[in-house]
């Protein structure tokens, strides 16, 4: 009787974790139903019809009843991402800066990096090298949308 448990406790597990863990994948859920099938057949074969259709029974409440619960509303909601992203991409700094502005390097140019014009931080490529954090620079050539700096 202990193998019968064990084998349906294993079996639901399985279904549970490909529905929640590995969607799509399969294996999981094909291991849980046989699993679950592997339970009735012993107990139809070890145990007599009486138990067989008694677990077979109980395998039936139990997969329909993970299934309620798995597709209830409040279930998702706790395992769903609720953040929401409001920032907004800027299109390009080519249109606020010039060949000649100045700026400070907030992160290190290597050689992509973020430069702050004024107010607006724009990413831009150094033309030569890389260059640190805090160091003054200046466009010296806007092409295709891309800002490239040098030192000052």
């Amino acid at each position: 009787m202990g193998f019968i448990i064990t084998l349906i406790l294993v079996g639901l597990v399985l279904i549970f974790a490909e529905i929640l863990l590995v969607p799509g994948v399969g294996i999981a859920g094909v291991l849980g139903l046989l699993s679950l099938g592997g339970s009735c057949f012993y107990a139809f074969n070890q145990l007599g019809t009486t138990a067989g259709v008694i677990v077979t029974s109980v395998n039936a409440v139990l997969i329909v009843s993970l299934t309620i619960w798995v597709l209830r509303a409040k279930t998702w909601k706790r395992l769903t991402l609720e953040t929401n992203i409001d920032a907004k991409a800027v299109e390009s700094g080519s249109d606020i800066l010039a060949v000649g502005d100045c700026g400070t390097t907030v992160t290190r140019l290597a050689p992509m990096g973020s430069v702050k014009f004024g107010e607006h931080v724009v990413e831009v490529k150094a033309l030569e090298g890389m260059i640190d954090p805090g160091v003054e620079v200046k466009v010296v050539l806007i092409e295709d949308k891309k800002i490239y700096v040098n030192n000052i």
